[in-house]
């Protein structure tokens, strides 16, 4: 039972767990102080919105496209193409060379490295995306962690808020945690990625290279280089109409 941990055993499930193991800080981002190696990995959802306080905003002085807005402080590097049609809602950094693509809705609390794509559709809400991250279309990105060349396939949900409301608990190996926080979605690891259609439930932890198949529902832990995947009984009927 989690209300039977004590506060030592959760610390030393926190110390078993680094953010080292599951993420290489990128030398693009000028935030590494604020991220610790040592630190737990859900503990650097917790840090988004302070390191963007070091930002220095700049956003491009020709006139934006029509259909996009920015407000508040952002820094958007001057290789990135703003699309038709988008939202930018500070604090934010978009890092080089990161593709931005129509109908993205950034709220707030966003850093995305070198390479990223912010496609169409989605939504990102105090996200740390590290370099090559890509969400291409349909997904929701908040109070998680994505590490260098993840993957989220069309439609991946990041669950963000259990539905009972109580703060957020993680199912490790070493034991259950709870992390404190009301509101935390998935943490992957460098290189995992994540089928179409599938769905993150609220403190998920991806090892690096980790798979979870399309549609497939997914919370708690899973190892470096593990697949997870729930297989479906398919039906195949004739047609009884004439």
């Amino acid at each position: 039972m989690l209300s039977a941990l004590t506060p030592d055993f959760v610390g030393a499930i926190k110390l078993a767990v680094k953010a080292a193991d599951f993420f290489d800080f990128p030398d693009s981002l000028p935030f590494d102080r604020s991220f610790r190696a040592d630190a737990a990995p859900w503990e650097w959802v917790g840090l988004i919105g302070s390191a963007l306080q070091s930002m220095t905003p700049r956003v491009p002085s020709t006139p934006l496209p029509p259909g996009v807005h920015v407000s508040g402080p952002v820094h958007i590097d001057p290789s990135v193409q703003l699309p038709h049609f988008c939202t930018i809602v500070g604090p934010a950094y978009i890092g080089p060379e990161t593709e931005i693509r129509p109908g993205v809705y950034v709220r707030g609390n966003l850093i995305a490295g070198r390479g990223c794509v912010l496609g169409n559709s989605c939504e990102f809400k105090n996200a740390l995306l590290l370099d090559g991250v890509k969400v291409p279309h349909f997904s929701y990105v908040g109070d998680t962690v994505l590490g260098n060349n993840s993957h989220l396939g069309a439609g991946v949900i990041c669950s963000n808020v259990r539905l009972d409301g109580n703060d957020v608990s993680l199912r490790l190996p070493s034991g259950v945690v709870d992390t404190g926080l009301r509101k935390l979605g998935a943490m992957l690891g460098d290189g995992a990625e994540v089928g179409c259609n599938a769905v993150l439930q609220p403190g998920t932890l991806l090892g690096r290279r980790s798979l979870v198949y399309p549609l497939t529902a997914f919370g708690g832990f899973l190892g470096h280089d593990q697949i997870v995947g729930a297989k479906s009984d398919l039906r195949r009927l004739p047609r009884r109409d004439s």
